[in-house]
């Protein structure tokens, strides 16, 4: 098995996960301050540390040119105006394209993750970068289904090449057997 290919494919199916809940998000769910953050500042602060810790090491790490410092963090009251949607689907987007030539950059074999606050070998530490990935895009996609009746779609990823020129194969299907609507899908079973 190839891990390399394993990884790349798991990092585009968690990204496409995390920019259905950033697309389907209403305007006013994406500042609403009834949440202790911001919806899209957890969006940034998924997309900020999916763009740090895909590097080899700390140092390698160059900002978005967009960056504003201290945004990242889902605490900070240094924050003032907030990204728009747009601004966050452009981060999106670079992120999702440095997916594949950020993990060929990876020495996979190495001990040591090459940000010392984590103790772990490199590979273990990018699976531990998918599974943030997925925390947050679970924890958004629930926030617009208990605020808003909107769901999002399951990404499959697993022995599938999701990527296809550069954009993402429709390889997806729902839980519950309802689209991004909430309508149900025709021909479709329950998972």
């Amino acid at each position: 098995m190839d891990v390399r290919s394993a990884l790349k494919r798991q990092y585009h199916a968690a990204l496409a996960m995390l920019k259905q809940p950033i697309e389907r998000c209403p305007e006013e769910l994406w500042t609403n301050p009834n949440y202790p953050t911001h919806f899209w500042n957890v969006a940034y602060h998924t997309l900020f540390y999916t763009h740090f810790y895909l590097q080899p090491h700390q140092a390698a790490f160059h900002r978005w040119e967009k960056h504003r410092d201290h945004y990242q963090d889902t605490s900070s009251p240094r924050i003032g105006e907030p990204y728009t949607r747009a601004e966050v689907l452009e981060y999106w987007a670079l992120c999702d394209a440095a997916i594949d030539a950020g993990v060929d950059q990876l020495d996979l074999a190495a001990n040591e993750s090459g940000f010392p606050w984590y103790q772990m070998p490199k590979l273990d530490h990018q699976l531990v970068n998918i599974r943030h990935i997925q925390h947050h895009a679970a924890e958004l996609a629930d926030r617009l289904r208990s605020a808003a009746g909107i769901e999002c779609d399951w990404v499959g990823g697993g022995g599938v090449d999701v990527r296809v020129g550069g954009t993402t194969k429709d390889t997806k299907h729902t839980k519950n057997g309802k689209g991004a609507k909430g309508k149900k899908k025709a021909g479709k079973k329950n998972a």
